[in-house]
């Protein structure tokens, strides 16, 4: 039966042109006119593909979206230098937050360790690093640092040159934050190169009640134990989120499409999740996982998240430390032609984390991982867009994650905890 369902997809040519209409809706930044279009888009196919009118699962939440910003070097030669406010960083107040600026590299652990007598009042320059590695520390680790050293205001610099700013969730609170925004590379380099810097940051957000939702669908097996299968909706405004995450959603859809007539013949059911806010702490993961009384959640044998799936032709599986989980990955993997890394620690990149910390087995398949040079290396630039993306590689990551989905749909026993 599973040949037979991947047959059944190489037949099918939708992959692509869900990839690039998805990615036609632009960067879907939560809460944007291009998020709900995308949104209506994806209702509408997986209805179209299940036969099932998606449930939307409205989430309410607190808004947020930029209005103006701006970065001005105020010492000597007034310089001024575009910026990006980080997502749901606080405004400034209207004449802006004027502070000397302290460059630590990288903003390791150690390096505010060995500052941190001079970060006190100061605005704290780190460098983003490459997303998926081993050694990468995330910036809301950074910016959480700063805070707890009394730095009053945060930048973080694009790590490429000629690329422009880089952008991302600041780890702001409605409770606690301090003004975030992203900068290029260039604009760091020459503010870096200042003997001392004193700089006028200004950031200017608006922040409302709004409602979005998740779109499920659920295909039933025999019985009520279920796969869930899930991609991100939401994106970031600089460019397309073709990569993180198009990818995800267009190999949902063909994965759908494939399941969806021989779900009769299937132990497991198919649970089709496309999640929103991802981009905001994983909010819409979040709220599904605690809107299931715990008898649903058990019924959760595995979650298999797709997020950033192209971009490199190299895939890992994130294993979230459930070792018979990523034994069964990779001998399942292995049987259908692919050789594939894993990744074993828990990682809170994506919604899988949701998941995996109500204790069900969750993996995330992601491209590039401990690859700097690929294509990856341009998430949360303006540069995650469709041509960084080859088709052979989406539908590679595609015809992999349709495997590991009908091995664990038919399967008679499943046990990955």
């Amino acid at each position: 039966m599973i040949r037979e369902i991947i047959s059944t997809y190489f037949q099918n040519p939708n992959l692509h042109e869900d990839f690039h209409a998805i990615c036609d809706t632009g960067g879907r930044f939560a809460g944007s006119k291009r998020e709900e279009d995308a949104r209506f888009y994806l209702s509408n196919r997986l209805k179209e593909i299940t036969g099932i009118y998606p449930v939307h699962q409205n989430i309410k939440y607190l808004g947020w979206s930029r209005v103006d910003a701006s970065l001005v070097q105020i010492n000597g030669t007034q310089r001024s230098f575009p910026c990006v406010p980080l997502v749901r960083s606080p405004s400034t107040a209207s004449d802006g937050l004027v502070a000397e600026l302290i460059n630590l590299g990288r903003g390791s652990k150690q390096d505010f360790h060995e500052n941190a007598s001079k970060i006190q009042g100061r605005v704290v320059l780190i460098q983003h690093e490459y997303m998926f590695s081993t050694e990468t520390i995330h910036r809301r680790r950074k910016y959480q640092w700063a805070m707890d050293h009394g730095a009053v205001g945060f930048l973080i610099a694009c790590h490429l040159p000629q690329i422009g700013p880089v952008t991302g969730s600041s780890g702001a609170t409605p409770e606690q934050g301090i003004p975030a925004a992203g900068v290029s590379f260039e604009t760091a380099q020459a503010l870096i190169q200042a003997e001392t810097t004193q700089v006028r940051l200004y950031i200017k957000t608006n922040e409302k009640p709004c409602e979005t939702a998740n779109l499920i669908v659920d295909l039933p097996g025999q019985e009520d134990e279920w796969v869930v299968l899930s991609a991100h909706v939401d994106g970031h405004h600089l460019a397309e989120s073709a990569m993180d995450n198009a990818t995800g959603l267009a190999a949902v859809c063909a994965i759908a499409e494939a399941m969806a007539p021989y779900m009769k013949h299937c132990k497991r059911g198919l649970r089709i999740a496309l999640f929103n806010i991802e981009e905001w702490a994983l909010a819409g993961s979040a709220f599904f996982l605690e809107e299931l009384d715990p008898i649903e959640r058990e019924a959760i044998k595995l979650n298999i998240n797709l997020d950033t799936i192209a971009g490199s032709s190299h895939i890992t599986a994130l294993t979230s430390e459930f070792q018979k989980l990523e034994d069964w990955l990779l001998s399942t993997a292995r049987s259908h032609g692919n050789e594939i890394s894993a990744h074993s620690p828990l990682m809170a990149n994506s919604d899988h984390f949701n998941f995996a910390r109500h204790g069900i087995p969750a993996v995330r398949l992601v491209t590039g991982f401990n690859q700097p040079n690929s294509a990856i290396k341009f998430l949360l630039t303006p540069r995650d867009t469709r041509e960084h993306v080859a088709h052979e590689d989406l539908e590679n990551s595609t015809v992999l994650a349709m495997a590991l989905v009908a091995e664990a749909c038919s399967t008679k026993k499943l046990d990955l905890r």
